[in-house]
């Protein structure tokens, strides 16, 4: 049993849409430029596939990728855009799901590994991706920093944007290391709705803990996918274990 939130129909038809920024070139040209350079000729495996942002270019660029998916939902709005023939997909959750075969690179793009919420469950993710790499393959996580430093005395909550059509904040438990991502969207019509998150938020250095319990050894942390250097402020980072 997970304690992942499950992506329902209905959040999976709003996913991509509510998601449109992680879709741009800006945004999506960089992430599969390094995880290509990562993959050379691959294969590549994603784990939480989703709807397939990062899988689909990925895939166009020459590189066989697999996933795992909890949600068939999201399988579901992936399938519109590619069969399973070209990019085959377990339904299962990704701390214990097997597919078939050695990869060159397993990775874990926008924030997913926090889906899990438990320190167990995320130290045997670490461990799901050593066992589906083969040697000298990489496994690739992007991750936010959390934001517990803009914590003025009795605040609650982070923001983390705050638009036109959406504002969304973070609500912490600092002894739990618990988390909500909270959302308020408002569409043309002028009409609001709320959605949330749930999350389990990991520093750097508790990543390191759980990849070296996975024999993987750190190559290489960076603060984005542009390869800015990760620094005490940045806001997020991309770390490179090596098996």
């Amino acid at each position: 049993m997970t304690s992942s939130d499950l992506w329902d129909e209905e959040s999976a038809l709003r996913y991509d849409d509510n998601s449109a920024e992680m879709f741009s070139p800006q945004v999506l040209d960089p992430t599969v430029d390094f995880l290509a350079r990562l993959a050379g000729s691959g294969p590549a495996l994603e784990l939480a596939i989703g709807t397939g942002r990062v899988a689909i270019p990925l895939a166009a660029r020459g590189i066989e990728v697999s996933g795992i998916e909890l949600s068939q939902p999201m399988v579901d709005q992936l399938r519109r855009k590619a069969t399973a023939e070209q990019i085959p997909v377990v339904i299962g959750d990704m701390a214990t799901a097997v597919v078939p075969g050695l990869f060159s690179l397993v990775y874990l793009v926008y924030n997913s590994i926090g889906n899990l919420r438990t320190q167990e469950e995320q130290i045997q993710c670490f461990a799901n991706a050593a066992r589906h790499l083969a040697p000298g393959g990489r496994f690739v996580i992007e991750l936010w920093i959390p934001g517990i430093r803009r914590f003025p005395p009795g605040q609650a909550a982070v923001p983390f944007d705050v638009s036109d059509r959406h504002v969304g904040f973070d609500t912490y438990d600092m002894v739990t290391q618990q988390g909500t991502s909270h959302h308020y969207r408002r569409d043309e019509e002028g009409n609001t709705s709320y959605g949330y998150s749930n999350f389990r938020y990991i520093w750097p250095s508790e990543c390191d803990l759980m990849a070296r319990l996975a024999s993987l050894t750190l190559e290489q942390r960076v603060a984005g996918w542009d390869g800015a250097p990760f620094t005490s402020d940045s806001e997020s980072h991309v770390s490179v274990w090596r098996k």
